[in-house]
């Protein structure tokens, strides 16, 4: 079953990112769809969503998933700024 979350993180505002959706099935589903219509990076990894899936809506990542989050974060800054 597919599976998705979905980050926040405003640097200068934010401590660190916050998990602000997450959900499987039709829910995963629906959390894409949304990034696709706002022109949000979407990137499959597995491994770290099943991670952020333990993390509580709203709370900040954990700092042992700083370093896996950091590397996604990256990514789309990257993307997004062509960079």
């Amino acid at each position: 079953m597919k599976k998705a979350v979905a980050l926040k993180y405003e640097p200068g505002q934010d401590e660190a990112p916050k998990v602000v959706a997450k959900g499987s099935g039709s829910i995963a589903e629906k959390i894409l769809e949304i990034a696709r219509q706002e022109g949000l990076p979407i990137k499959e990894d597995q491994a770290l969503v099943e991670a952020l899936m333990q993390v509580e809506l709203e709370a900040q990542v954990p700092a042992e998933l700083y370093e896996a989050v950091a590397a996604v974060l990256a990514w789309a800054w990257r993307l997004n700024n062509k960079v």
